[in-house]
């Protein structure tokens, strides 16, 4: 399944990278921690609304700017078959981020992350 922060961590790093900007720069454009930016960035933090709205702030960006192109995001990856449904239990997670090419052309990009077993040594 498409997981929501992954989304918007994709918005974020697309629109950083695209300002060709630094984690460093937003960070502390932002008031936050590099390594906690990054972890946004990944998807592996869920940031709170206060936070997206100081991180949308430091990339020049409306926080409903940022969550309409991630709405957008999942709409398309909802309507594709397969993308939000497992393949099967051992699937993973997806990762879904759109490119705006130009007003007509949006690429949608989904790659799917494997779980990873856990294996414990005697």
């Amino acid at each position: 399944m498409v997981l929501l922060r992954r989304v918007i961590g994709d918005a974020l790093r697309a629109r950083r990278q695209g300002q060709h900007r630094t984690l460093r720069e937003v960070s502390t454009a932002a008031n936050v921690s590099l390594g906690y930016l990054s972890e946004i960035e990944r998807g592996q933090k869920e940031a709170s609304s206060e936070l997206l709205a100081a991180i949308c702030d430091a990339l020049g960006a409306r926080l409903s700017e940022l969550l309409s192109e991630v709405s957008n995001t999942l709409s398309l990856a909802e309507n594709m078959e397969g993308v939000l449904v497992p393949i099967d239990e051992k699937a993973g997670d997806v990762a879904v981020s759109v490119r705006q090419e130009s007003p007509l052309k949006a690429t949608l990009h989904a790659t799917r992350k494997p779980k990873r077993d856990i294996v414990y040594a005697a």
